[in-house]
């Protein structure tokens, strides 16, 4: 199978390629180059840049497939659509959960769930946007190639690699052991997807030509909270006590941390996907992987959560 990339060098791109090699695929990247130009060496890449609407590297070539990973707004997959043409067998875009209604959805929602009115009117990604903007995506997508278009909604996506920190946050932190400052509730229910996971995933549903729309999330049992940090210490060998703190104590978008209105959102429906053939790796594995990969690169600065010093601030007010 010969398969295009569009992105795929970072986190969620970089799995897909890994397992699209790993079933003998042929693969093409398409992206700017400048994010690890040393992976895949061999590898046909064709140049551009989504962001000023080079696709003129596209311009020539036939694939089976195309994998849009990196399509965020509808300009985005227009253009890719229209440089690609009929020159494509399926187009599978990787959207997101973020494009579904937040009210009113109930535990075990499952791909029919309303979603967000898509949104055109701007390019600019914030958190009332980014759902909306990948649902106009999604929606371009279908009506460019119908019965040839595949939809991935991922939920948080965690792994080696991950650049967003949220996993890594509580696998570093429950490795020093002690007191844990847990800024919410221990219960909330959590919904994280490991990146090979989401990639077995997508590769499968280009191998099965298989359309509509998929839910990827995990991990293979319900999950907590408290379960996501007491896994970390096991795995790390330390010993935790979680102590709940005022959400309004901690900066915004804590790691996967959710308002309680949201927690629904955090328990979806892994039911389809798990039929066309996601795998479920346990959650212990997913973080055994993270620590490891984050002391190989030596443990750099983290952009969200909370250093030692202001936990220990925090944790001696309780």
């Amino acid at each position: 199978m010969r398969i295009l990339v569009l992105g795929g060098t970072s986190f969620v791109g970089r799995a897909v390629v890994d397992d699209a090699l790993r079933t003998g695929a042929k693969v093409t990247l398409f992206g700017r180059g400048r994010t690890g130009p040393e992976l895949f060496p061999g590898m046909p890449r064709r140049i551009g840049d989504r962001d000023t609407g080079d696709y003129t590297a596209l311009h020539e070539g036939s694939w089976d497939a195309v994998i849009d990973v990196s399509g965020y707004v509808p300009r985005h997959v227009r253009q890719a659509m229209e440089a690609l043409g009929d020159r494509v067998g399926r187009y599978l875009f990787i959207s997101s959960q973020a494009v579904y209604v937040r009210a009113g959805v109930e535990p075990g929602s499952d791909e029919d769930t309303p979603r967000r009115p898509p949104v055109r009117d701007t390019e600019e990604l914030t958190e009332e946007t980014y759902g909306p903007l990948k649902a106009a995506c999604e929606d371009d997508v279908l009506a460019r190639y119908g019965s040839r278009a595949t939809i991935v909604r991922p939920g948080k996506v965690v792994g080696p690699h991950d650049v967003q920190d949220g996993l890594t946050y509580w696998v570093r932190r429950a490795a020093r052991g002690g007191r844990v400052a847990l800024p919410g509730r221990p219960e909330q229910p959590v919904q994280v997807i490991d990146s090979r996971d989401l990639a077995r995933l997508v590769v499968q549903l280009l191998v099965d030509d298989r359309p509509g729309a998929f839910h990827a999330v995990g991990p293979a049992e319900p999950t907590t909270m408290a379960d996501l940090i007491n896994t970390c210490a096991r795995v790390a060998g330390s010993q935790v006590e979680v102590v709940p703190v005022s959400a309004e104590a901690v900066p915004p978008f804590f790691p996967l941390i959710r308002p309680e209105a949201m927690w629904s959102t955090q328990q979806r429906s892994p039911s389809r996907a798990r039929a066309a053939g996601m795998p479920a790796t346990p959650l212990a594995v997913t973080v055994a992987d993270v620590l490891a990969w984050d002391r190989e690169r030596g443990e750099p600065p983290l952009g969200h959560g909370l250093s030692p010093e202001a936990e220990a601030k925090l944790l001696a007010g309780t």
